[in-house]
């Protein structure tokens, strides 16, 4: 037989019990226990703080990359073209991707070797500035549409986009020809355009 003491013991015991299930049934319900059970772990807060300190510093590499990449292209605007558009030409009368890529390798560097050629061999400087001009006029161009794409992502007004298009076109020509003066060989009187 139980005494009246352990009976009160046991009452004790299982109204602590049922208190205690009732409190973590309280606490497991709760919106901070669930906010506590389904936090982010703190690995996922540094990768989300990571690309948030690098990801804009990654956008900007990579705009300034392709920039310079498209500035480049446009200083050699001739060679390029002429590049890609035998390049085009082969792969579509049966060369292949690989063939296509090679004859436009080929024509570029082709087209680059021979007004290269034609600098260091024309005795006249109205000739070579000639042959300057005509390496330096698709590059200005070229500037023009690089800078006018690239300005109407990021502004407006058309007026702007246009004096930015301009800005943008002297430079590369500017840059184009003081890169293919700098390849003018002297001439036979030491009448070169500029020394490299």
């Amino acid at each position: 037989m139980r005494s009246q003491g352990d009976r009160a013991a046991r009452g004790n015991r299982v109204g602590f019990h049922s208190r205690g299930v009732a409190s973590f049934a309280m606490l497991r319900f709760a919106p901070w226990w669930w906010w506590w059970k389904a936090r982010p772990s703190g690995l996922y807060l540094m990768e989300r703080t990571a690309m948030i300190i690098f990801g804009p510093l990654l956008v900007i590499v990579s705009i300034g990359f392709f920039c310079w990449l498209l500035f480049n292209l446009a200083v050699f605007a001739l060679p390029f073209f002429a590049g890609l558009t035998l390049g085009i030409w082969a792969f579509h009368t049966g060369a292949g991707v690989l063939g296509g890529i090679a004859v436009g390798i080929v024509a570029g560097g082709m087209t680059f070797g021979l007004g290269h050629l034609a600098l260091a061999f024309v005795p006249w400087t109205w000739l070579r500035l000639l042959i300057i001009l005509l390496y330096v006029a698709p590059a200005a161009v070229a500037g023009y549409c690089v800078t006018h794409g690239i300005a109407q992502m990021a502004m407006p007004s058309p007026t702007w986009q246009t004096i930015f298009a301009i800005v943008g076109a002297i430079a590369v020509s500017v840059t184009a020809f003081v890169r293919f003066t700098g390849m003018a060989a002297p001439g036979p009187a030491g009448q070169g355009l500029a020394r490299g």
